[in-house]
């Protein structure tokens, strides 16, 4: 922009300016529409703010000095970057997600997907939680949870917003905190107080409700509710409630026809994973489960498999790697097989590769779950896709590849602690890539980066891992069938023959919490957990 000072003189001039100052209502109204900054008091000086909406100042005679040139300035250009003032301000909320109707699950991921289309960001979920209903009692259970939002809309443009997404999905309010398809509330809204009659901020319900407090921990638990009270924490407010008439627990949901895994319910069901290796290099069963396919898949069926994790690349020490075409060459007639042959079965598909595109092609073909033995590591398109895709994943806790996972075996800070570092760091890597907390699965990885005793120390610590924070409440996989780990404690050479100790692990995973055993003999294996839930479920 050019600026030209006209009127040169060698005569002293003399000038006086009468000028009216803005008022702090001016200020206010410019701070609102042209920054971020919502308190105009920090950006007027103190010699502004003391005047009035009407007062003047007026400046003193000034005499130019004798040599005074008029000089044409150039002054640069206003320059827009990423860190303008001008662009509207990010803010963190927490929505409350709540279903009682229907499929609970899929309306609650429903109303997600709607807030990311919408430019609410959805950042991070809390686990879903299955709940008895509060006040009003006679309606059915609930699945509560929460997530954390990034918007740039206001508190009630936000409120707009969400209940704009409840009408769209087709909720119908017909009595007050009655049943409903889908629920969304504004819990928290960064630091911030806000009263209205549509609107209160904090949610006045949240220290009451277990419900609620339960995902908010999840997410928050250090976090205050009330800015006033910063010593008040979210957990704290959870640790003074009263324990519950009826336990809660988290849902994972593994295909629309199937019942969701409730990890904390204690008399839950574990299920039974049939391996239907498609290798012909796999360690135990390479290639016999080719050539007698439909018989294979019907005798897991018969034997109780209620999954089956079909693979086509061997995860074996020192196994070649096959091409992605080779690999779905051997997967997809699998998955066509058991969805052509055997629909009418409610059997669960799940698809063992760390490949993406392997992925979603089985997804697409049937499969309902990715089971990824590097946790999402070994390929960067693996979390993003499942994240599209809306399905379940299995993350594996595993060091390296498995070419070089067996030199990296040490963890200097402890076996279990070590374990919990990655599977957190991995769990967060899922989560940032938009994989929703409640669709995670997680895998000790026996016999993946662990040699010997340290695999029966996992088994022996299960529990342990099941409740160490940052991983509570999420269901487990356990694959210990015919490994070598075996082989060393009962002197079995042959993977085909370690039924026995295979058994004894079953058992011992059962007992640890596991959700679900992944096996090669189905029909032996269904019977020790069987007794084992009998036992230790309940």
């Amino acid at each position: 922009m050019n600026l030209e000072l006209c009127g040169a003189s060698s005569h002293p001039v003399r000038s006086e300016v009468k000028m009216s100052l803005p008022s702090m209502r001016h200020f206010a109204i410019l701070s609102r529409w042209c920054c971020p900054l919502t308190n105009p008091q920090k950006i007027i000086p103190p010699n502004i703010r003391c005047f009035s909406s009407h007062s003047s100042l007026t400046f003193k005679s000034h005499t130019f000095p004798e040599n005074f040139k008029v000089q044409k300035l150039q002054l640069p250009a206003k320059k827009m970057s990423d860190d303008t003032n001008c662009a509207p301000r990010k803010r963190m909320a927490y929505i409350a997600l709540g279903s009682n109707l229907g499929d609970r699950i899929g309306w609650i991921e429903k109303a997600c997907m709607e807030m990311d289309k919408r430019g609410i960001k959805v950042k991070r979920t809390s686990s879903l939680w299955e709940t008895e209903p509060m006040y009003v009692l006679e309606q059915d259970r609930f699945v509560n949870g929460a997530c954390e939002v990034e918007t740039t809309l206001e508190p009630l443009e936000l409120l707009d917003a969400l209940q704009d997404i409840e009408n769209s999905l087709g909720r119908k309010k017909i009595i007050d905190k009655g049943p409903r398809n889908i629920d969304l509330d504004i819990l928290l809204y960064d630091n911030l107080k806000f009263s209205h009659e549509r609107l209160t901020i904090p949610h006045i319900g949240i220290p009451e409700r277990e419900f609620v407090l339960r995902p908010l921990t999840e997410l928050i638990p250090a976090h205050p509710i009330n800015p006033d009270k910063p010593w008040t924490l979210i957990r704290d407010l959870l640790d003074a409630l009263p324990p519950s008439p009826s336990p809660i627990t988290t849902m994972t949901p593994l295909s629309s026809q199937h019942f969701p895994i409730q990890p904390l319910n204690t008399a839950r069901k574990t299920h039974v994973m049939g391996i239907l290796n498609m290798t012909p290099d796999s360690f135990s069963d390479g290639g016999s489960n080719s050539s007698n396919l439909q018989q294979t898949i019907q005798h897991f069926l018969d034997s109780g498999a209620s999954m089956i994790d079909v693979g086509g690349q061997s995860t074996a020490p020192g196994a070649p790697e096959v091409s992605v075409e080779e690999e779905l060459s051997r997967v997809l007639p699998a998955i066509n097989l058991i969805r052509s042959k055997f629909s009418h079965k409610p059997v669960l598909i799940s698809v063992d590769t760390y490949r993406a595109s392997v992925a979603e092609a089985a997804v697409s073909a049937g499969a309902d779950i990715v089971n990824d033995v590097s946790g999402g590591s070994m390929d960067p398109e693996m979390l993003p896709t499942v994240a599209r895709l809306g399905t379940t994943i299995c993350l594996m806790h595993m060091r390296g590849t498995p070419a070089t996972m067996n030199s990296l075996a040490e963890y200097p800070e402890g076996l279990i602690p070590g374990i919990v570092k990655e599977l957190v760091e991995r769990v967060k890597a899922a989560e940032k890539a938009g994989i929703r907390r409640w669709r995670i699965v997680l895998d000790p990885g026996l016999g993946f980066a662990k040699k010997g005793q340290q695999n029966v120390d996992v088994l022996r610590h299960l529990e342990e891992l099941r409740n160490w924070p940052g991983l509570e409440g999420l269901p487990w996989l356990v694959g210990s069938s015919r490994k070598s780990f075996i082989g060393q404690v009962t002197g079995v050479s042959m993977p085909r023959e370690r039924i026995w100790g295979t058994a004894a692990t079953v058992a011992a995973a059962v007992q640890g919490g596991a959700d679900v055993v992944r096996v090669h003999d189905v029909a032996e294996m269904a019977q020790v957990v069987a007794m084992a839930d009998a036992i230790w479920r309940y």
